[in-house]
């Protein structure tokens, strides 16, 4: 499982909105595998170099999505990163998008949670507060 602070959640989720109003929508985050599916508000969840979330919003030349690594996973500092990629995300490198529709209601259910899970298995990704 990943966690990742609250409020960085919200500053993926609204950088991506951002980029998305300036720059002509949102990125597909399926390499164009599925077009239209996944081009809305949310984030992605990546695994390759760590396991982070990435603001979705399509970018400006040169541009960059704003990057936040999972407290678990984080190739800087944690000498553990890649056993702990490859246990509870898998071996090859992969993304997830997740909606801001499920998430946006899920962090704003109760202010005294600090931070969102997410749990993966073979076929759901699992949402759920703490508080750290």
């Amino acid at each position: 499982m990943f966690t990742f602070p609250i409020p960085a959640i919200r500053t993926v989720i609204e950088r991506g909105t951002s980029d998305a109003a300036a720059n002509g929508g949102f990125r597909n985050p399926y390499c164009g595998l599925k077009p239209g599916e996944g081009e809305k508000p949310g984030l992605w969840l990546v695994g390759d170099n760590g396991v982070y979330v990435m603001s979705n919003g399509k970018l400006s030349d040169g541009g960059r999505a704003l990057v936040v690594y999972s407290e678990e996973c984080h190739p800087v500092g944690n000498s553990d990163w890649f056993d702990y990629k490859r246990r509870h995300f898998g071996g090859d490198d992969g993304i997830e998008f997740i909606e801001a529709e499920r998430l946006i209601p899920l962090i704003n259910r109760d202010f005294r949670y600090t931070h969102l899970r997410v749990q993966l298995s073979e076929t759901d990704i699992s949402l759920s507060l703490i508080v750290r």
